[in-house]
């Protein structure tokens, strides 16, 4: 069996955020938190970008449709930052 097989625990049950982190609760009853740091969209968001979150890809993703940002448990479970991107000038 792979280690990277996507098992039914790790579906998402919740985000929430503190100043400085990410954490989403699976319906496991584990909770991955993060760096915000590593999710540059999620860093700049306002709180109430950051609360328009919605499950999406089949109960392993989450969706922020008002920043394009999409993460996945797998990704978090392997502790991916978001990929470097050069930000255009003036942000």
């Amino acid at each position: 069996m792979s280690t990277s097989e996507i098992r039914a625990g790790e579906r998402v049950k919740d985000v929430h955020f503190t100043e400085d982190t990410l954490s989403v609760d699976l319906v496991d009853g584990r909770t991955i938190t993060v760096p915000l740091v590593w999710y540059p969209k999620l860093l700049h968001a306002t709180v109430e970008q950051r609360a328009n979150w919605q499950i999406c890809g089949g109960g392993y993703g989450v969706n922020w449709l008002d920043i394009d940002e999409d993460l996945s448990t797998e990704g978090l479970l392997r502790g991916s930052p978001a990929p470097a991107r050069s930000m255009p000038a003036g942000r």
